[in-house]
């Protein structure tokens, strides 16, 4: 067995047996007749009884709505297949499922605010916000957007917004003017939420002017309603908030939103098809305009009911947590944790507040059960010597989430190291594509090092070699073969389906191509080794980014990386850019100890041609890289959206470098 086959944590058996997987086995069993001896044929007939599995999701889970006879109608293609289409339901009213005086939200605002909600607390103020939003004209379809943090009043404005019956749709309040138009503009919100500033290392960020600007420059918005959240954590002074929503074009600010409404105490919920749409998410928007992705309300509650309580271990007085913005859709998927009535702990700001351990810091003060951050937070913490395992308890925590890339085998050491021994590291993937993950954990499941525990319960996920055919132990694209509930409805603006069917099913006809290029363990779990269109091609032969990354950042001397390939002569060379410690410079000697760290380690094609240093690597607000951005800046091609990027400057690093022309 190799070393990164190496078994890292297993569950005990008590912790199998009182897994809600195992109960929804056992379950399964006595109702369908089935013997499921473990998670492979539990699997199998999930994806070859889809029917009998997602009812079973529905019921076990108690979704609130009704359900009707019919489960699944396979269409004449992939796209074409209907689930539920007798179901009547709302998503908001499903999360709002409890009006106790226990915990729903709290939020760190870094170290400058904390907010704490009640179940009761958080069903009014979404009874008296979507009263608002009803006399404000908004109704089923309608968009409601949020330029916002993530903050309780984010929650409360998407349930009141989809208890209507109306569209929800975010970006966090780091995005420029152009990356929020490039947005909104398309989906053309009536309503837009958003906030005076918010705080990320310790530092106020006033984004009044922007917010006025966008406002002016979105005829669609009719209402923009502003929490003063700067204004009241010290980052502004208070008597500047209402003197500044005079600059903002049809402002109001959130106390004046909902004070006609504070008497309002119940909500009409909308009961609506399986298939009304629930939210518009944006593709990163690299390399165009985003595609603005249509996400089906009863597919999205399914899949995320699944994944928190099957895949996740979910159970209701939980304190999930994941660290996150609203312009990615991990936000959507944290927040859906109030269906399994688990408390959300909100935090925004820098993970690295406090010399990076104010995330510990939450898991210990507010209890956290489920701790989930990025596969890069996880290097950088490691990259600083963090050691919680040392400075914090972490005793409530069972689960660790990793996505946001791949997660190297040094990270699960990291993990089991530094942070804790008995955890389930769950490295999950799936997209924003699909609000929700392909491959995943299990809390039944062993945990090996570098591989993602398992493919997804009802989802027929595989491995296509270039020929269309499924390997196993063979590096190849990530592919789905049958409709799962969670495929979105297709793109907006895009009435024939046309660019939808381009973006996922021309490759292999009928089989939705994920574009990540990734392999099939013998065991059943996963290896990701980077998205598709990003792969190395030197020579004709193909090469995950993610290969060379794990190399490069275990050196000490390297922060991190970016790997592209350079088109060269009639072939492709391997170019490393790599940041390295404060202080450092590339000499030969380092260049040297890079490429023989990788060709012992990979072979001797994953050697890069050209190793070159750089101050900082791009990435995109949700924190991924962004090797093609990158690539055609080297390529001198123009980058057609570096609003899509959190530091777009960083590109300039890359322009016309002398080392590559040689």
């Amino acid at each position: 067995m190799s070393k990164d086959a190496t078994m890292l944590w297993a569950p005990s058996p008590e912790r199998v047996q009182h897994a809600q997987i195992t109960a929804f086995a056992h379950r399964a069993e006595r109702r369908w007749g089935v013997n499921l001896p473990d998670y492979r044929a539990l699997h199998q007939w999930s994806i070859e009884h889809p029917e009998a599995f997602w009812a079973q999701v529905w019921d076990d889970c108690g979704v609130i709505g009704t359900r009707g006879d019919v489960i699944f109608v396979e269409g004449t293609e992939i796209t074409a297949a209907q689930w539920f289409p007798e179901a009547r339901l709302n998503f908001a009213e499903n999360l709002l499922r409890r009006r106790d005086d226990t915990p729903a939200l709290i939020f760190w605002g870094e170290d400058k605010q904390t907010l704490r909600f009640t179940w009761a607390e958080l069903y009014r103020a979404v009874a008296q916000c979507a009263a608002a939003l009803a006399e404000a004209g908004v109704g089923r379809g309608d968009r409601v957007a949020a330029y916002m943090p993530n903050h309780p009043h984010t929650v409360v404005a998407m349930l009141a917004a989809t208890s209507l019956g109306a569209i929800f749709t975010s970006a966090s309040p780091d995005f420029g003017v152009q990356g929020v138009l490039d947005r909104f503009g398309q989906t053309e919100p009536k309503v837009l939420f958003t906030v005076d500033g918010y705080w990320y290392n310790g530092k106020a960020i006033d984004i009044r002017a922007k917010v006025a600007e966008v406002a002016e420059r979105l005829p669609s918005v009719e209402r923009v309603v502003v929490t003063p959240y700067l204004s009241v954590s010290g980052g502004l002074p208070a008597a500047e908030f209402d003197g500044s929503l005079s600059s903002i074009p049809r402002a109001v600010s959130w106390a004046n939103w909902l004070t006609p409404h504070e008497a309002v105490r119940e909500i009409a919920f909308v009961r609506l098809p399986f298939d009304h749409p629930l939210y518009i998410l944006y593709s990163s928007g690299t390399t165009g305009v985003p595609k603005c992705i249509v996400h089906r309300a009863g597919g999205v509650l399914l899949q995320h009911l699944k994944e928190h309580r099957l895949h996740t271990d979910v159970r209701s007085g939980d304190r999930l947590f994941y660290f996150t913005t609203c312009g990615w859709m991990m936000w959507n998927w944290l927040v859906s944790g109030l269906a399994s009535e688990a408390t959300l702990l909100l935090y925004d700001g820098s993970p690295f507040a406090r010399e990076g351990r104010i995330l510990f810091d939450l898991a210990d003060a507010e209890g956290m059960t489920q701790f989930g951050t990025s596969a890069k937070f996880l290097d950088a913490a490691a990259k600083q010597g963090l050691a919680p395992i040392e400075t914090h308890s972490l005793s409530s925590v069972r689960t660790v989430l990793s996505t946001g890339s791949p997660l190297a085998p040094e990270g699960f050491d990291y993990v089991y190291e530094r942070i804790k021994t008995d955890v389930c590291l769950s490295s999950i993937s799936g997209g924003t594509d699909i609000c929700s993950c392909f491959v995943l954990g299990d809390p039944t499941l062993p945990v090996y090092r570098g591989e993602i525990q398992c493919k997804g319960l009802g989802m027929a996920v595989a491995v296509f070699d270039e020929q269309g055919n499924p390997v196993v132990g063979a590096k190849g694209e990530l592919v789905c073969t049958r409709p799962f509930p969670a495929m979105p409805l297709g793109f907006w603006h895009d009435p024939d389906g046309k660019r939808y069917r381009a973006a996922y099913f021309e490759r292999f006809p009928g089989v939705w191509t994920h574009g990540d290029y990734a392999e099939e363990t013998p065991r059943g779990g996963f290896i990701i080794y980077g998205r598709s269109d990003a792969t190395l091609n030197p020579g004709g032969v193909r090469i995950g980014t993610a290969e060379i990354y794990r190399q490069v950042e275990k050196l000490d001397e390297v922060v991190e990386s970016l790997v592209i390939g350079q088109r060269w002569g009639n072939d492709e060379r391997v170019v490393l850019f790599v940041r390295l410690r404060d202080g450092l410079t590339m000499d030969d000697a380092l260049v040297q100890k890079i490429k023989e760290t990788i060709r012992v380690n990979t072979t001797p094609r994953h050697v890069p041609a050209k190793v070159v240093q750089v101050p900082d690597i791009p990435r995109t607000k949700s924190g991924k890289i962004v090797e093609i951005a990158v690539r055609q800046v080297v390529h001198g091609e123009a980058v057609k959206n570096v609003e899509a990027l959190a530091n777009p400057e960083a590109l300039e690093y890359f322009r016309n470098r002398p080392e590559l022309a040689t």
